[in-house]
C-alpha cells in the first residue's frame, strides 16, 4: 500500500467501544442501583467482550470516571456578561439544572461512591469553569473571591442537596447563593 492511499479512520473502532460501553453504563444506572454495575454487565450491554472493557478501564471505578469526566466536561457554558454576578447567577443556573437530571445523579452517586477519586471527576470540571469566572472578573479589575471560597459557599451546598438531599436544588435557590457569596466578600 503506498503512502498515498493510506488513510486515518475517523473514530475507528475504539470511539465506537467507548461510545456504546458509555451508553451502556449510563443505559445500566437508569435500570439498576449502581452496586449492581460489572464489567460483563456493561459489556453484554454494550455489545463487546468483557475483556476489551477491561483492558481499557481496568475496573468499574476507572470506567465510571471516565464517564463522568466525559459528561461533566464542557457541557455547561461559562457565561461573560461583563457582571461577576450576573455570570455567576447565569451559570449557577445552569449547573443546577444539570444536576436536577435524574441521569446525571444516578451517574455522579455512582462515580462518587466507585472510590477516592470519584467525586473529583464529577466536580474537576465545575471547578475550572468558576475559577475561570473569577479569573476573568480578575482581569477586569474586580473585586473577587479566592476560587476556594467560591467552591464552598456556591458548589457545596448546590453539590450536598442534589447528591444528599431528597430533591435537587432550584435555578433560583442556586442563584440566590451568589448573593451570599458577594455579600461576604
Amino acid at each position: 500500500m503506498t503512502e498515498a492511499t493510506v488513510q486515518a479512520r475517523p473514530g475507528g473502532r475504539s470511539a465506537r467501544v467507548r461510545v456504546a460501553v458509555h451508553r451502556a453504563v449510563g443505559e445500566l444506572l437508569a435500570e439498576e442501583p449502581a452496586e449492581a454495575l460489572t464489567i460483563p454487565a456493561i459489556a453484554a450491554r454494550a455489545g463487546v467482550h468483557a475483556t476489551t472493557v477491561y483492558r481499557r478501564w481496568g475496573s468499574v471505578a476507572q470506567l465510571l470516571g471516565d464517564v463522568a469526566i466525559s459528561r461533566f466536561s464542557g457541557d455547561v457554558v461559562v457565561p461573560d456578561t461583563g457582571s461577576l454576578a450576573d455570570d455567576l447567577e447565569r451559570w449557577m443556573g445552569d449547573v443546577a439544572t444539570d444536576l436536577a437530571d435524574p441521569d446525571v445523579l444516578a451517574l455522579m452517586r455512582a462515580t462518587i461512591g466507585s472510590g477516592p477519586d470519584g467525586g473529583s471527576a464529577c466536580t474537576a470540571d465545575r471547578h475550572a469553569q468558576l475559577g475561570a469566572i473569577i479569573e476573568r472578573e480578575r482581569a477586569r479589575g474586580g473585586k473577587v473571591p479566592s476560587v476556594e471560597r467560591a467552591i464552598d459557599t456556591l458548589l457545596g451546598p448546590l453539590y450536598y442537596r442534589a447528591i444528599f438531599g431528597g430533591e435537587p436544588a432550584s435555578s433560583e435557590w442556586a442563584r440566590g447563593l451568589v448573593a451570599t457569596l458577594l455579600a461576604a466578600m
